[in-house]
C-alpha cells in the first residue's frame, strides 16, 4: 500500500518560498518526489500537510490554483498504483514515480496537441490539423506559453479563456471555434483513458449562432465577373480566382491551391477535399479553361495560378496569396456596393445558394460541394451520379454566363 504525504521545504532565506514535494513510501521504501509548486511559510499548514490561502492574500488566487495542482497530483499518484497493481507483476516505489514523470511530461495538453496534430497530417486532414494549430496557438497565448496538464484543465480555466477572448474583442462564434477545438482534444483524452471527465466546458459557449448571410445573388455575381478591372491587376486576379472557385462548385481555396495539373485529366478535375478526404470529380468546362489561359503556364506541379514556383513553405505561400486575393476581394465588393466583406468563401455559399434557386435538390448541392458531415446527406449522395451534379453546375454556369 503506498503511502503519500505532502510536505514543505522551507528557503534557506528567511521569509522566501520554499518548495512542496511529496513523500513516497512502499514496502518501507522512502522517496522524496520534487514538484515545482513554490509558497510562502506562511501558506503552508504543517499540521494538516496542506497549502492555505489567508483572505484578502494577493495570491490566494495562485495559492489556490497550486493547491488544486497538488490534489490533481495526489489523484494520478493513486491511479498510477491501481493500474500497477491490476497488472499483478509487482512493482516499487521508483515505478510510480516513474510513470507519474513520465505522464507529467507527455500528457500536458501543449504535448498532446501536438501529438493530435501530427497525427491528423499523417491521415492527410491538412486543412483540419491547421484548424488545431490555430487553436493550440490561441490558447498558448491565453497562458503566456505556460504550459497546462490536461488532469488540470477545469471549467475555471475555460472560463478564463473564453473571458479573455470576449476581451480581446472576438464574437462567440469565433470564441466557440477555438474552445470546440480544445474540447475535442480533451475528449480524446478521455477517450484513451488518460484522464478522467472532469466536465471543464460545462459552462461555455460551445454552439454555433446563426452568421450574416454570405451568399451572393446570381446577378452579383455576374456583375463581378463582368467588371473592367484590365487596369488593376490584383482585383483582376482576385476575380478570377473568385470565379473560378464559383465554376468548381465553390471549391475551397486550399483546394484550388493545390489542385494538380494530374488531377485534370479526360476533361475531368478528380481530386480529394483536403478538409474530409472526400473524392470529388468536376467536369472541366471553357469558362474555366479561359481563366487559366490568362496567365503563364505554371511551372510548379499545380493547375492553377496560385503557386507558380518552387517553393520551400508551400502552406505559407498559400496563406499569404489567399490573404491578399481576399484583401482584393473587399475593394471589389465595395466597388458593386456590397453590405458584407467579398471574400473567396462567399463564392462556396453563392454557388450553393445559385444550385437551390434553380431548382437542384439539396443532396445533389451536398455532392457538388463535398459534404459529407450530416448523415442524412450521405444516405443521399451514395445514389447520386457525378454526371447530374455536373448537369446542375452547367446550369449554374449558363446562367451566370447568359
Amino acid at each position: 500500500m503506498l503511502s503519500i504525504k505532502v510536505k514543505f521545504r522551507s528557503s534557506a532565506v528567511p521569509d522566501s518560498e520554499g518548495t512542496i514535494y511529496y513523500q513516497l513510501i512502499r514496502d518501507r521504501k522512502v522517496r522524496q518526489l520534487n514538484t515545482l509548486y513554490r509558497v510562502y511559510p506562511a501558506e503552508w499548514d504543517e499540521k494538516r500537510g496542506s497549502v492555505i490561502a489567508s483572505r484578502g492574500s494577493k495570491r490566494k488566487r495562485e495559492v489556490v490554483s497550486i493547491r488544486e495542482h497538488i490534489r490533481y497530483d495526489l489523484e494520478r499518484l493513486v491511479k498510477i498504483e491501481r493500474q500497477l497493481e491490476a497488472r499483478g507483476l509487482g512493482y516499487s516505489v521508483d515505478e510510480i514515480i516513474e510513470e507519474f514523470r513520465r505522464y507529467k511530461s507527455e500528457y500536458t495538453l501543449f504535448n498532446y496537441m501536438e501529438g493530435v496534430i501530427d497525427g491528423l497530417k499523417s491521415n492527410g486532414k491538412i486543412r483540419t490539423s491547421e484548424t488545431y494549430r490555430a487553436a493550440l496557438l490561441s490558447f498558448r497565448k491565453f497562458r503566456d506559453n505556460e504550459d497546462i496538464m490536461l488532469d488540470n484543465i477545469n471549467t475555471t480555466v475555460i472560463e478564463r479563456f473564453e473571458s479573455w477572448h470576449r476581451r480581446r474583442g472576438n464574437v462567440p462564434n469565433t470564441i466557440s471555434f477555438y474552445v470546440r477545438i480544445i474540447r475535442a482534444v480533451y475528449n480524446r483524452a478521455v477517450d484513451a483513458e488518460i484522464i478522467e471527465n472532469r466536465h471543464p466546458f460545462r459552462h461555455v459557449y460551445t454552439g454555433i449562432d446563426k452568421t450574416v448571410k454570405r451568399a451572393l445573388p446570381l446577378a452579383k455575381v455576374k456583375q463581378i465577373k463582368t467588371l473592367n478591372l484590365a487596369f488593376m491587376p490584383p482585383l483582376d486576379y482576385a476575380r478570377d480566382m473568385f470565379m473560378i472557385s464559383f465554376y468548381l462548385r465553390g471549391m475551397s481555396f486550399i483546394d484550388m491551391a493545390f489542385l494538380k495539373k494530374s488531377d485534370l485529366r479526360d476533361g475531368y478535375v478528380m481530386y480529394r477535399r483536403r478538409k474530409t478526404g472526400q473524392r470529388l470529380t468536376i467536369k472541366w468546362t471553357k469558362e474555366m479553361q479561359k481563366i487559366i489561359d490568362k496567365y503563364p503556364e505554371n511551372s510548379s506541379e499545380y493547375l492553377l495560378p496560385v503557386i507558380r514556383s518552387k517553393v520551400d513553405d508551400e502552406l505559407y505561400e498559400y496563406r499569404n496569396i489567399g490573404y491578399n486575393i481576399n484583401r482584393s476581394l473587399k475593394r471589389i465588393g465595395h466597388m458593386i456596393g456590397m453590405t458584407i466583406p467579398l471574400t473567396l468563401y462567399v463564392a462556396r455559399h453563392s454557388w450553393a445558394s445559385a444550385a437551390r434557386s434553380k431548382g437542384i435538390p439539396v443532396s445533389v448541392i451536398s455532392e457538388g460541394m463535398g459534404h459529407d458531415n450530416e448523415s442524412t446527406t450521405r444516405i443521399y449522395l451514395a445514389s447520386i451520379d457525378t454526371s447530374e451534379v455536373d448537369k446542375a453546375n452547367n446550369v449554374i454556369i449558363r446562367a451566370v454566363n447568359s
